[in-house]
């Protein structure tokens, strides 16, 4: 198989992953097939191997002088780098040995220094972050002056267009070290334990010597061969057998992509595969656009889109009247789940502190369920936000396919931070996955040569949204009206439904009357019990 793909005119090549199952294998040499069970258990000891030599790897350099080694891109005769880590780390001099008595080839040593090495490249960012607020360390940690603000973006890479919630998260780490510790780390080294290694083989790493791949008759289906142990602690390259797994192909990888050796990791029993491929796609354009789609974020409606043109005389108008993502009913089921997963995580914290150091206390029992019902409990909120991101995503590139746009201009929030807005709000504005939303919106827009460009949210919602006319702030002090709460005069007749108040960039439609004194602001429509208006 051709390790180059050919592409045309006006495409390029994408690389994209997509995951698939191992559901059973057969040994090559004896023709025994291996259940799933049995599979997932080989595969288990191959990646206890390859974690426990890339465990002994990372924490022999987790420091600040290899990793600004591995990150200048230089070894120490001056000569760049490889950019595969494993072969970076062989440069630089940095072997592993597999634990005494136990025999591996040397494509698993590659996998073991592959895994350590990304790790170490990826610390590089974080290392320096940390740098740069330890160096312009606040007087209050709470609440950084303009002044302040502007010295830590100096300091920190690329700190001009780092959202501030980024900066904020990393003070709060720093500072709770030193209510911990009564001073200031030295760098992120020492903020941070060394990281835990994942169980999983990354066969990108590897050779024919050690795993194959190739694709069957149908194109929906290929078949992965590779080397596993027979026992946890091989002696031999006698305990090493050659595996054949068919693996069946989602329909979303085209039968003409080039695949790529998967990274394979155990799940419940079950051998999954994170398959890469690479696949020519239109190559989307950075100017020359004339049909273009806007997205805003919203609270109540998670998405909403509507497209305009722009014509050869400067004049935008609209296409079409625009749409509404709503999610009413899994934005309900994800709120009762944080619920209930704050309430589970209070009744462990509090069997915790009654069990102490106690052994065999009465509780322990009851506390073992909880910590098992929270992890399924995890599991379930990680699949319901994956699958309204890939929803919501989907719902943006078929809005923008259907009206014809060559981009999509969504509103940049990774700086949102909710406070003075009630616990509620808050917490529904915090817990939005418009990271994961944005994520995968470019996955899915560039299968189809669309761009996708993130504009500043500042002054998005200070003006009309049909006749673009600054809406003005209230007159008169309200003290009890909510402090986020902007809503401008009542527009002409004919705008009617085009001025509505606007919560910092998210829509509530609320009425634009003034809120009476005994009224709770944030929910403008409740009064309490013998109130003058009614109940």
């Amino acid at each position: 198989m051709s390790r180059r793909l050919p592409l045309g005119e006006g495409e390029t090549s994408r690389t994209a992953c997509a995951r698939g199952l191992l559901r059973a294998g057969v040994v090559e040499r004896t023709g025994e097939v291996l259940s799933a069970p049995v599979l997932a258990q080989r595969v288990g000891w191959a990646a206890g191997l390859v974690s426990g030599m890339a465990a002994e790897v990372l924490a022999a350099h987790w420091n600040a002088a290899d990793v600004d080694a591995l990150a200048s891109g230089e070894d120490a005769d001056g000569r760049a780098l490889p950019s595969n880590a494993w072969m970076a780390l062989r440069r630089l001099g940095w072997s592993v040995t597999p634990p005494q008595g136990v025999r591996v080839n040397d494509r698993m040593v590659r996998m073991a220094q592959e895994q350590a090495g990304r790790t170490l490249r990826s610390v590089k960012w974080r290392a320096d972050l940390t740098a740069g607020i330890l160096k312009t360390w606040p007087a209050d940690p709470g609440r950084r002056t303009p002044q302040e603000w502007e010295a830590v973006r100096g300091a920190v890479p690329g700190g001009q267009h780092l959202p501030s919630s980024v900066i904020s998260s990393r003070t709060r780490q720093i500072a709770a070290f030193v209510r911990s510790h009564g001073r200031l780390p030295a760098d992120v080294f020492e903020l941070e334990a060394t990281p835990r290694m994942a169980q999983v083989l990354p066969l990108s790493a590897c050779d024919g010597q050690q795993a194959t791949l190739a694709r069957a008759d149908d194109p929906g289906r290929t078949l992965l061969r590779l080397q596993l142990p027979t026992r946890p602690d091989p002696r031999s390259y006698q305990d090493w057998t050659w595996v054949a797994c068919p693996i069946t192909l989602p329909p979303t990888i085209p039968p003409c992509a080039l695949l790529h050796l998967p990274t394979l990791r155990v799940h419940e029993d079950r051998v999954r595969a994170d398959l890469a491929y690479t696949h020519a796609v239109p190559k989307a354009r950075r100017t020359g656009h004339t049909i273009a789609l806007g997205v805003d974020w919203g609270l109540n409606t998670l998405l909403s889109a509507g497209a305009v043109r722009l014509h050869d005389d400067g004049k935008i108008t609209a296409v079409g009247a625009g749409g509404m993502f709503r999610a009413a009913g899994v934005l309900a089921k994800q709120h009762r789940l944080r619920r209930e997963f704050e309430h589970l995580h209070a009744k462990t914290d509090y069997y915790q502190r009654l069990i102490g150091d106690t052994d065999g206390h009465s509780l322990t029992g009851k506390h073992a369920v909880l910590t098992e019902e929270i992890r399924h409990l995890s599991n379930r909120r990680s699949n319901l936000n994956d699958a309204l991101a890939r929803a919501a995503a989907r719902w943006t590139v078929d809005e923008a396919i259907t009206a014809g746009a060559t981009v999509i201009y969504v509103e940049d929030l990774r700086s949102m931070e909710a406070r003075n807005m009630g616990r509620t709000l808050n917490t529904r504005l915090s817990q939005q996955i418009r990271g994961q939303i944005v994520q995968r919106m470019r996955h899915l827009a560039a299968e189809a040569g669309i761009a996708v460009v993130t504009v500043p949210a500042r002054g998005t919602s200070r003006h009309c949204p049909r006749c673009l006319t600054p809406l003005a702030p209230p007159q008169g002090p309200r003290p009890t009206h909510d402090a986020g709460l902007e809503m401008g005069p009542l527009p002409p007749p004919g705008l009617r439904l085009a001025r509505r108040p606007r919560h910092r960039s998210v829509a509530t439609h609320r009425h634009t009357r003034p809120d009476p004194p005994s009224q709770d602001g944030h929910r403008p429509r409740q009064r309490h019990p013998g109130h003058p208006l009614g109940g």
